[in-house]
């Protein structure tokens, strides 16, 4: 039955007004909104496994932390069944120091928390300059809106122009951006190590290159029991690794009942899960796994920090590794390029496994 106030509510002219408004969700937060607008609310049945995990009813799943500063073949061991059972796993003694983490946390923290007529500089929904600040890149495809600003910046294969990144962030991005990609690059030769394949494959293919950090801010949300903070999704990326401030809320889809676990913030580690071409390259043996981060019931705002590990070649066809298909193990994914990948991911909602499905023979 459709009510007056049904009727009355225009969706997509309320979104539309959000986004000309530049504001983003911390804009929301800021105007003292004790309630989140209508098109934040997402459907019971998204929200119906919201229930926390209680004393009674704890979680007997973790997701793996490993010290990859341990010997190679232990970890290369360690790393490959993480990819392969949860497709999620913490990694600490990475070479980062304390201090470097830290100023990217505080880094993004200010660009978010800068007057909204700063911040409107940067919004935009394109990434021609490789440097773009929304909410919701998904805003006029989902079902839903979630309550998350992001700022994304592409950090290679090149930079983009140095006046074109924040002021407030430049100086850490680029410090951020040649630390992890150290790290990147350890981390791709253990996967491959571990598929039995030469440990420079990934590399080989371009895909430590085509790099993209992204500045998320979670603010405070008035109603966490009624939206996301992201929703249930898999990445778009060969590997991402990210780094989480304390607040927490990521949460990971596990078990053969498939719950959801919360991968706790560990001070000074690093989270690291296989994205859905790697699923694919890999031939279904490294598994690009469900996750959302919760609506942030906290007072304090939740920052975290992305990295998106990419090819830079985008007309390279990709598809599961040769060495990888026999008789015995048929070919699962077709082939593609990542212009085509990415032109499909960002003209659809975020939604679980589309995009592997979609290529699966």
């Amino acid at each position: 039955m459709t009510t007056v106030a049904d009727q009355a509510y225009d969706r997509l002219k309320q979104i539309q007004q959000f986004e000309d408004s530049k504001l983003g969700v911390k804009g929301l937060v800021d105007s003292g909104i004790t309630y989140i607008p209508r098109f934040f609310i997402h459907p019971p049945e998204t929200l119906s496994d919201l229930k926390p995990t209680t004393p009674l009813q704890p979680t007997t799943i973790t997701i793996p932390t490993i010290d990859i500063s341990d010997q190679r073949s232990k970890v290369v061991e360690l790393v490959a069944l993480a990819c392969r059972e949860f497709g999620f796993f913490q990694v600490v003694n990475h070479g980062i120091p304390q201090e470097v983490l830290g100023r990217i946390i505080r880094a993004v923290k200010g660009f978010h928390e800068q007057p909204a007529t700063e911040k409107a500089r940067w919004y935009c929904r394109e990434l021609g300059s490789g440097v773009s600040f929304s909410s919701n890149y998904d805003l006029f495809h989902s079902k839903a809106a979630c309550w998350i600003d992001s700022l994304l910046i592409r950090t290679g294969p090149t930079l983009p122009e140095l006046e074109k990144i924040p002021d407030i962030c430049i100086k850490e991005v680029i410090e951020w951006d040649q630390k992890i990609k150290s790290v990147g690059m350890l981390l791709m030769e253990m996967l491959c190590e571990g598929l039995g394949l030469e440990a420079k494959k990934l590399e080989k293919m371009t895909c430590l290159e085509g790099r993209a950090v992204a500045g998320h801010y979670y603010p405070s949300c008035p109603q966490p029991n009624l939206t996301f903070g992201s929703e249930c999704h898999t990445d778009p990326s060969v590997l991402t690794m990210l780094l989480q401030d304390h607040v927490g809320g990521l949460q990971v889809k596990c078990g053969n009942d498939r719950q959801w676990v919360d991968v706790q913030p560990l001070p000074g580690a690093l989270v690291v899960n296989i994205g859905d071409i790697l699923q694919m390259m890999s031939n279904g043996e490294y598994r690009s796994v469900e996750h959302r981060v919760l609506a942030n019931s906290s007072q304090e705002p939740r920052i975290s920090v992305a990295v998106f590990f990419n090819p830079s070649d985008m007309i390279r066809l990709c598809g599961p590794f040769a060495e990888l298909i026999s008789p015995e193990t048929p070919q699962l994914y077709k082939q593609f390029t990542l212009a085509d990948f990415m032109q499909r991911f960002l003209s659809k909602e975020v939604d679980g496994k589309y995009m592997t499905n979609y290529y699966k023979y």
